[in-house]
């Protein structure tokens, strides 16, 4: 989770003037706009990428509500991204409180079945728009005492995706969906990420709103990281 944007107007402003200051990528600062991570890691996904490929990745919750309003942002970074970058997730069960953790399960459970790209927006709105795996209750703006179960996440994908309920459940208690869980935490401690949603490029490189100076920025940095692999 993250805290509330902060614009950084003057950032904003010498960005828009790049073209006649200084090249957009002399205004990125390792250290404070992005971080090293202290030892490159090897990408938590089950397939390597083919040589020349880049991976971005969003750490991020679907029980996050900062992770549920980037939403466009992301949307928006996808589709700036050059060929050889591959956008993919980890989902962090950092805040068990919130039910992260059954969100996580869900998120690797949809993937080894098929369809966690098909959902992935739905379950963001299932949790923060229709409400129907909400996390907080509209009344007390209280976390809920009955969270969502895998469960009651299993009838979600069984209605936004056909797979049937028990074969979800079946699936996220499996060995394969708990190895894929202990790998994402692990990598989540290793790139040192405090917040979501966090964007990790190449298994080096750690890059947040905060730290990027806003979300329009936060793109131009990623793809400033994505050239600087791709060289």
């Amino acid at each position: 989770m993250r805290r509330r944007d902060i614009p950084v107007l003057m950032l904003g402003f010498m960005l828009c003037c790049a073209g006649t200051v200084a090249p957009a990528q002399a205004l990125w600062t390792e250290g404070s706009n992005y971080f090293l991570v202290p030892s490159p890691q090897a990408s938590p996904q089950p397939n390597p990428l083919p040589r020349g490929k880049v991976e971005v990745t969003e750490v991020f919750s679907y029980g996050c509500p900062a992770c549920n309003f980037f939403r466009p942002v992301m949307h928006k970074l996808e589709k700036s991204l050059p060929p050889n970058a591959v956008l993919d997730y980890l989902p962090a069960a950092f805040n068990p409180a919130e039910d992260w953790v059954v969100f996580q399960q869900a998120y690797y459970t949809a993937l080894t079945l098929g369809v966690a790209a098909k959902t992935h927006d739905a379950l963001f709105d299932a949790i923060w728009t229709t409400g129907e795996l909400a996390t907080m209750d509209p009344s007390t703006h209280q976390i809920k005492s009955k969270l969502p179960t895998i469960e009651d996440v299993a009838e979600f994908y069984h209605k936004a995706a056909g797979i049937p309920v028990q074969r979800f459940v079946d699936t996220a208690k499996g060995f394969s969906v708990y190895t894929e869980m202990q790998a994402a935490n692990a990598a989540i401690m290793a790139y040192q990420v405090d917040r979501t949603p966090t964007i990790i490029v190449a298994g080096k490189y750690r890059v947040n709103v905060e730290s990027a100076g806003g979300n329009d920025q936060l793109v131009a940095v990623v793809n400033f990281l994505v050239a600087k692999e791709s060289k």
